[in-house]
């Protein structure tokens, strides 16, 4: 019986079986490098979202706070809408439809939430700013939307909201928009 060899000494099925074991050894790579990169993408993701303010994720560091002085050369409109998706139950709206703030002003507006069903519900807020370039510069130090809220039959909840414009803001931007949206958030 002949085996079939190479100029290296290799049958062909032993190099058939090297072969393998590398295309093995590099599928087992990917999947290593695909994970490391879909567990990196989650706080590159934060950082993205806290540095420009998309989804709602706004720096509310103590740092911010203290760094940011008033500039009382300027207003700025605050408008304040609401929305509550379907199925969870509520009413839900800010207490004042908008607010004329300085930028670096700390200032704080209501909403509110009533439970216009017979169980307990819990629901998650969700903010968005518009203009897109302004989300970057609304501050939030206090928020409702920080952690789910839940609400008895028949309750009723004021929620403070506690916020400023950055005084960094460019000053084409008179008026932005703050909207949340509140959804069904199951423990």
């Amino acid at each position: 019986m002949t085996i079939d060899t190479d100029n290296d000494g290799l049958s062909l099925a032993d190099r058939r079986r090297l072969a393998n074991k590398k295309l093995g050894l590099k599928m087992v790579w990917i999947v290593v490098g695909s994970l490391i990169f879909a567990f990196a993408l989650v706080p590159l993701y934060d950082v993205l979202c806290t540095m420009t303010g998309l989804n709602g994720k706004t720096d509310t560091s103590a740092s911010v706070l203290k760094s940011n002085k008033v500039d009382t050369t300027r207003w700025v409109t605050v408008q304040f809408t609401s929305s509550v998706m379907p199925g969870l139950g509520w009413n839900f709206y800010p207490k004042q439809s908008s607010i004329k703030v300085r930028p670096g002003q700390v200032e704080t507006v209501l909403f509110e939430a009533k439970n216009i069903t017979s169980q307990t519900v819990a629901g998650q807020a969700i903010p968005s700013v518009t203009p897109g370039q302004a989300a970057a510069y609304l501050k939030k130090i206090e928020c409702f939307c920080f952690q789910r809220q839940e609400l008895k039959p028949g309750e009723t909840k004021v929620m403070p909201l506690r916020f400023f414009v950055s005084s960094e803001l460019p000053a084409d931007v008179k008026e932005m928009t703050l909207s949340y949206s509140f959804f069904s958030a199951k423990e």
